[in-house]
C-alpha cells in the first residue's frame, strides 16, 4: 500500500508539473489570407513570441475567417474566445469608438510618411486608449496601402459611380464616401467579397491590390482604377483581461515580438502591394486605368466634402489634428 501511494503521488506530482509548464495559448484570429501583409506579419509574431517567450506562449494562428467573420470577431475577443485580432480600423465603429473611422476618410493622408506621423504620435497612442474602456488592449498599428476602386465597369470620373452596388466594410465613413460618388454602398463581410462579385451581387468594390489579388477579386473584376483614394490599416488588439493576467516577463517577450513584426509588416506591406498590382495587370483580366491629374482632382472635389460631413460623428478637433499632422 506503501508503494502504491507513493507511486500515485510521484504521478500526482509529475502531472503538476506538466500542468505548470503547459505553454500559454494565444488564438490570433484574422479574416485575410495568409500571403497578405497582415497574415505574413501574424505569422512572424508566431515565430517571433515563442521564439523570445522561450515557448512558455504558443500562438495559434486563424486567417481567412476560418473561425470569425468581420462582425464576430470583436465580440469574440471581448468574450475571451480569441485572444488576439488585426481588425481594419474601420471596424471599432460598432463599438462605439467611432474617432477611428478618421482613418477612412478620403485622400487624408498624402503618403505613408504622413500616416506615420499620425500611428507613431500622440494621435495614434490616443485612439488605441479609448479602447481599453471596451476590454481591449491596442498593440500596435500594422499596414495594408492605398485602395483602388475596381468594378465591371470603368470608373474614371465620379460620374462613372452613378447606381453602381459598391461592397464596403462596416464604416458610416466609407458609406458616405460612396454616396458621394453617386455610388450605392452595400456592407459585406470581407470573406463574402468574392462571391458576391461572382454572383453581380455587388459590382465593385474598394481594396488595396495585395486583398484584391490573393482572395482572386481581379478574375471576377473587369475594371481597376489606380485612385489610391483612402487607406487600409489595422490595430493589433488583444483581450485586456488576458494581457493584464500574463506574468510581466511574458508580457515583455510578447511586446518585443509585436514590436518585431510591426517592423516586419511595415517593410512588405508596400511591397506585396506592388507586387500584387504586377500580378493583376500580368494576369490580363483586367483593365488597370491611371487617373490623369484632372481626374484626380475631380475625385478629390467629390470627395473631400466627407471630411465636414463626418464632423459630427468623428470629431472635428480629431479630423483638424490628423490633417494637420498629415500635412507636415
Amino acid at each position: 500500500m506503501h508503494i502504491k501511494t507513493l507511486i500515485m503521488a510521484l504521478a500526482a506530482a509529475t502531472s503538476l508539473g506538466a500542468f505548470a509548464q503547459a505553454p500559454i495559448v494565444i488564438k490570433f484570429s484574422h479574416v485575410v489570407a495568409v500571403d497578405t501583409p497582415k497574415g505574413q506579419a501574424a505569422e512572424r509574431f508566431k515565430l517571433m513570441a515563442e521564439k523570445l517567450s522561450k515557448g512558455r506562449v504558443k500562438v495559434e494562428v486563424f486567417p481567412n475567417s476560418q473561425l470569425y467573420k468581420d462582425k464576430e470577431e470583436l465580440e469574440a475577443l471581448q468574450l475571451g474566445a480569441v485572444q488576439m485580432l488585426a481588425p481594419s480600423l474601420a471596424k471599432f465603429g460598432p463599438l462605439g469608438v467611432k474617432e477611428f473611422e478618421a482613418f477612412d476618410l478620403p485622400y487624408m493622408f498624402p503618403n505613408k510618411a504622413a500616416l506615420y506621423r499620425v500611428t507613431e504620435g500622440p494621435i495614434g497612442k490616443g485612439l488605441l486608449n479609448k479602447l481599453q474602456p471596451k476590454g481591449i488592449t491596442g498593440l500596435a498599428y500594422w499596414d495594408n496601402g492605398f485602395k483602388v476602386m475596381s468594378a465591371n465597369k470603368a470608373l474614371r470620373v465620379p460620374a462613372d459611380f452613378k447606381g453602381v452596388k459598391m461592397r464596403i466594410q462596416s464604416s458610416k465613413v466609407l458609406d458616405a464616401q460612396m454616396r458621394a460618388l453617386g455610388a450605392n454602398p452595400q456592407m459585406l463581410a470581407f470573406s463574402e467579397v468574392y462571391m458576391a462579385l461572382q454572383n453581380g451581387v455587388v459590382d465593385g468594390t474598394e481594396n488595396p491590390p495585395s486583398n484584391m489579388f490573393t482572395q482572386k477579386m481581379h478574375e471576377v473584376q473587369k475594371h481597376v482604377t489606380m485612385s489610391n483614394h483612402g487607406y487600409l490599416g489595422y490595430a493589433v488588439i488583444v483581450n485586456k483581461k488576458f494581457w493584464d493576467g500574463l506574468p510581466a516577463d511574458v508580457r515583455k517577450s510578447l511586446e518585443a515580438a509585436m514590436a518585431d513584426a510591426t517592423t516586419y509588416e511595415k517593410a512588405i506591406a508596400q511591397r506585396d502591394n506592388d507586387l500584387a498590382m504586377a500580378a493583376i495587370k500580368k494576369a490580363g483580366k483586367t483593365a488597370v486605368y491611371e487617373l490623369s491629374a484632372k481626374e484626380q482632382a475631380e475625385w478629390r472635389k467629390a470627395l473631400l466634402p466627407v471630411h465636414k460631413a463626418m464632423e459630427g460623428r468623428i470629431g472635428k478637433e480629431l479630423i483638424a489634428a490628423m490633417a494637420r499632422e498629415a500635412a507636415k
